[in-house]
């Protein structure tokens, strides 16, 4: 199905109409699925899998990635007995599976509603899940627990066909950290608590986004109360609905209007709409933070005599049976909570002090770790051509294997992130990584093709936002982890004191660090 057909399929029926062609489709089989409704499938969190043999992919919206033990059990179940046991945590703090067929979904669809979770709008040209704080609420330094905003929005939102014709998928961020772990640069639109004098307020950015050709969101000179939030978001989203482009697919995203308004513009628009003017501020400036914006590890709550404990999952993948039993965990130890991170990671919170050791020799025993490499803290991957069908490498499997390689022949403490992407599109977010890994192919020289990565450097977010730039092309990938661990030495041996990953990429050129990286693929 051509790209330029989607405008045209969703003129002729709302993406959230699908779902009573999805049951009918269970009964009559895979075979009798019509392109058009399979694009519409995406509306509520479904794709076809690679290689399209009749199995399907499917994404559940964790808004700001909070769950119970009930909600969490749904999703193991639905893991061991439709998914191959497996589960992924995605950088939008969801959960998705695999291998799941037409017979299946509705089933799975009517299990979730049934605990409190939503399919819809976990795909589609439609706000997607709004991502969070892992931590709101029992952080000691937060701003302000942003949870029930995140819970009113996504109840205004979810399901609402005011709302279910985008241009484009359309991502939300909203939070109070202090450390902006929510990652608002590169969010569609992004609601942020700021310190203003004694009182707490709202900054608004808009037009963040990676893909191909990505864009940090734009400051507006806006501050918002709380309870503005919610028309604010409207507004933005109606702007969206009403302005974007459609013309093209690739072009239909909020930051292409966004960068050709300009910020100032934008937010005339924006006012005039509301109908009312928000208190306005010179821009705030972002938090110094950290390099890993992920609260991982254990941390004593606001909440005296409590804990919470940050757990690093490579590459985001779990399986049902972990999942059964954090399940177990939580009802024993979390006060029925748990918690998804943006960076595919789980955080346990609510350990009682009395309890922690023993909570804690639980959650190991359960195959989850903090006391990790600074490699294994900072890797986030994508899909990957495992079951993506836009992916051109696979990536979990190679994420681990070169932080493995990593972790054993170089000697590393400074936090550092290696973002891993099977293709272009940067749902691995290759564009932010201290080390960014793009999947491409590399021609041999007797014509076939082997998977290979470019390597790209010096991404971040936080006061001196970056995007990655590419170094060496084409990397074999079987020796992209020699590459890095040549890079590394180097930097090891050449950085100055205190000097972070970024600042040294920033003060090499292009062909010193590629030399960097060359170094170590000539001997290996």
């Amino acid at each position: 199905m051509a790209k330029a057909d989607m405008e045209a399929i969703k003129k002729a029926k709302d993406g959230l109409d699908v779902l009573p062609d999805i049951r009918r489709y269970a009964v009559e089989g895979f075979d009798a699925i019509v392109p058009e409704d399979m694009a519409l499938f995406r509306w509520y969190g479904v794709y076809e899998q690679q290689p399209k043999n009749g199995h399907f992919m499917m994404r559940v919206r964790i808004p700001g990635g909070v769950l119970n033990s009930e909600q969490l059990r749904a999703v193991a179940h639905v893991s061991k007995t439709y998914g191959n046991n497996i589960a992924d945590i995605t950088t939008r703090q969801n959960f998705q599976f695999h291998w799941l067929t037409i017979q299946d979904i509705p089933v799975i669809i009517d299990l979730f509603n049934s605990v409190g979770l939503s399919t819809a709008g976990a795909c589609g040209d439609i706000m997607r899940n709004i991502c969070g704080c892992s931590v709101a609420g029992i952080d000691p330094d937060e701003i302000y627990d942003t949870r029930p905003i995140i819970a009113e929005i996504a109840k205004y939102f979810v399901g609402n066909k005011d709302y279910s014709d985008l241009p484009r998928k359309y991502k939300v961020s909203i939070s109070g950290c202090p450390i902006h772990c929510n990652q608002p640069e590169i969010n569609d639109l992004a609601i942020q608590a700021v310190r203003y004098g004694r009182e707490v307020r709202f900054a608004v950015r808009v037009g963040g986004g990676l893909s191909t050709q990505p864009h940090f969101a734009k400051k507006l000179s806006l501050l918002l109360k709380p309870e503005q939030i919610l028309d604010v978001v409207i507004a933005v989203t109606e702007i969206f609905r009403d302005e974007g482009y459609r013309n093209r697919r690739n072009h239909a995203r909020l930051k292409f209007l966004v960068q050709d308004w300009g910020a100032e513009k934008f937010q005339e628009v924006l006012v005039k709409r509301l109908g009312w003017t928000p208190d306005t501020a010179l821009p705030m400036a972002d938090p110094k933070g950290t390099v890993l914006q992920d609260h991982l590890g254990l941390h004593a709550q606001k909440q005296d005599g409590k804990f919470w404990l940050g757990t690093s999952v490579i590459t985001g993948r779990v399986t049902g049976d972990q999942l059964e039993e954090v399940a177990r965990i939580i009802d024993t130890y979390c006060e029925n909570e748990v918690r998804t991170t943006n960076q595919q990671n789980f955080l346990f919170p609510n350990i009682p002090a009395d309890k922690l050791e023993e909570a804690m020799a639980a959650i190991r025993n359960a195959g989850f770790e903090w006391e990790v490499s600074q490699f294994h803290k900072g890797a986030v991957s994508c899909t990957g051509n495992e079951f993506c069908n836009l992916a051109i490498t696979e990536t979990k499997g190679r994420l681990r294997e070169v932080i493995s390689h990593l972790e054993k022949s170089v000697e590393y403490t400074n936090p550092i992130r290696i973002h891993l992407n099977g293709c272009p599109n940067s749902c691995g977010q290759h564009h932010i990584g201290d080390i960014g890994l793009q999947g491409c192919l590399a021609r041999q020289p007797d014509g076939s093709q082997i998977e290979a990565y470019d390597i790209c450097l010096g991404g971040r977010l936080g006061e001196d936002a970056k995007f990655v730039r590419p170094i060496q092309r084409k990397v074999p990938a079987e020796k992209v982890k020699f590459a890095l661990e040549g890079l590394l030495r180097n930097y090891k041996n050449d950085s100055e004191e205190n000097e972070s990953f970024g600042k040294w990429v920033d003060r090499h050129t292009d062909a010193e660090l590629g030399a960097f990286l060359g170094e170590a693929l000539l001997v290996s």
